[in-house]
C-alpha cells in the first residue's frame, strides 16, 4: 500500500515557500497539511489565509487545511472558496459538527474529523459515516516536536477495526518518524503528516527523504 505522506507546511521554509513547494513536488508528495491554529481552540497561532493561497497557488497537489480554531462551521467557505481540497474539523470546537461536515461535502469537497488524544471513540463513532478523511492526533494539537502519545495506539487499533464499516482514511498526525511510519503502514494507516520528524530540518533533499519513506 503506497502511503499518503502529507509534509506539515508549517514547517518549511516560507522565506522560500515557492522553492519548498517545487522541491516537494518534485518529491512526490501527496497532500500539502496546513495547521491553521487561532490562539483560542490551541493556545499558538500558526498559517494565515495568504499562506494557505500561496500553496495553493504553487501546486496542482491536494491542500488540507487542519483547521485548529473555534466555531469552524463559519469560516470553511474561506477555505474552500480558495480551492482547498480537504478541511479537518475537531468535534470539540463546532457546535454543528453534523451541519458542517455535510456542507463541505456539498461542495465536492473531502471532509475531515479531527480526534484529539483526549477525544474518545464512543464521542464521534455517530461522525464518523460523514468523515472521507479521520486524523489521529498523535500528540496534543498546537505544538511541534512533541512525543509520540502511546496512548492513541489503542485508538488507532479501534478506528482501523472500524473502518471496515466505513469508508475513511486513516492519517496519524504528531511525532511520525521513520520508525512510526513503518509501523502503522504495516497496520494499515493510509497516511502520515511530516514534520520535523521525518522530513524538515535535514540535511538531505526532500526527494531522497521521500523515497527512503516509501520504502518503509
Amino acid at each position: 500500500m503506497k502511503q499518503l505522506l502529507c509534509p506539515s507546511m508549517m514547517c518549511a521554509d516560507f522565506g522560500n515557500l515557492r522553492k519548498e513547494i517545487g522541491d516537494l513536488d518534485r518529491a512526490g508528495v501527496d497532500i500539502y497539511h496546513c495547521d491553521i491554529m487561532d490562539g483560542q481552540f490551541v493556545p499558538n497561532m500558526t498559517m494565515g489565509i495568504n499562506d494557505v493561497k500561496t500553496i495553493r497557488a504553487c501546486t496542482d497537489t491536494l491542500v488540507d487545511c487542519h483547521l485548529m480554531i473555534e466555531n469552524p462551521g463559519e469560516k470553511v467557505d474561506w477555505f474552500l472558496d480558495m480551492g482547498v481540497d480537504l478541511l479537518y474539523i475537531h468535534p470539540e470546537s463546532e457546535r454543528y459538527v453534523v451541519k458542517t461536515l455535510s456542507h463541505i461535502k456539498s461542495r465536492g469537497k473531502l471532509a475531515g474529523l479531527a480526534i484529539n488524544p483526549d477525544t474518545s471513540i464512543e464521542t464521534v463513532r455517530e461522525l464518523l459515516p460523514l468523515a472521507d478523511y479521520i486524523l489521529v492526533m498523535t500528540v496534543s494539537p498546537g505544538f511541534a516536536g512533541q512525543a509520540f502519545l502511546d496512548l492513541t495506539r489503542k485508538k488507532i487499533a479501534t478506528l482501523l477495526q472500524m473502518r471496515r464499516e466505513y469508508s475513511y482514511k486513516i492519517v496519524i498526525d504528531g511525532a511520525c518518524s521513520p520508525e512510526i511510519i513503518k509501523e502503522f503502514t504495516r497496520l494499515g494507516v493510509d497516511g502520515f503528516v511530516l514534520g520535523t520528524s521525518a522530513l524538515f530540518n535535514k540535511k538531505e533533499e526532500y526527494s531522497t527523504l521521500i523515497e527512503r519513506l516509501r520504502s518503509l
